[in-house]
């Protein structure tokens, strides 16, 4: 096992980042089409799994937890993922339906921060996703009690060989405690990184029916 960089080794990691900036000029009218051109240039460098997002919500006590997920859909109203409405984040975001979504593009010197509400949608659209996935992937959704505690790895793999032979040669329904939620945005940062930690930050806010920019200190 490879040592542990001890606290001087850490503080010492540090990368310059570039010269490209980004200022008002650059920005599109609505922030979610900002956000599909460069969703569209991360895809175009080649980044792994460019759609990988972090997903932070918040419990009754107030304490925060954070996960990564896969965006699955993008329009006007906001982003879409999917997931189990019984885990973590969805008795979490039931509860508190405020959450902040992350998108940490390093190789691009971006990221993305987006925050407002989740809300589910309808069971049409999830079904619609659902029927696309790979088939292991929905006996999956079926098999997992996710976040839940499991007595060993043998409990999972006998919970997946039982959905097997539940579903064996027919389609794998929607389960009903899964499905998607759409985030709906209030506040857009575009995070570019500049020389000397002097980034450019540009957020968007929400105002009415539209949108406010202001540049933010780094």
């Amino acid at each position: 096992m490879a040592a542990t960089p001890d606290p001087e080794e850490l503080a010492a990691l540090r990368r310059e980042y570039g010269d490209s900036g980004l200022d008002h000029p650059d920005l599109a009218a609505d922030p979610m089409v900002m956000f599909r051109h460069w969703l569209h240039d991360a895809v175009v460098a080649g980044l792994h799994e460019p759609n990988a997002m972090v997903v932070s919500t918040v419990s009754a006590q107030g304490r925060p937890s954070s996960r990564m997920v896969l965006l699955k859909g993008v329009d006007d109203s906001g982003l879409v993922f999917y997931t189990n409405y019984d885990s973590r984040k969805g008795d979490e975001l039931s509860g508190n339906p405020h959450c902040a979504v992350l998108f940490p593009w390093h190789d691009l010197q971006r990221q993305v921060r987006v925050e407002g509400k989740a809300e589910r949608i309808s069971r049409e659209e999830s079904e619609h996703y659902f029927a696309t996935r790979p088939r292991a992937s929905q006996l999956g959704a079926w098999a997992s009690p996710q976040s839940k505690v499991v007595e060993s790895r043998d409990e999972l793999e006998r919970g997946y060989r039982e959905v097997e032979d539940r579903f064996d040669s027919v389609d794998v329904p929607l389960p009903e405690n899964w499905g998607g939620y759409l985030v709906v945005p209030e506040a857009v940062e575009f995070w570019q990184g500049r020389r000397g930690r002097m980034h450019d930050r540009l957020v968007y806010r929400r105002v009415g029916q539209g949108w406010a920019t202001a540049r933010l200190a780094p």
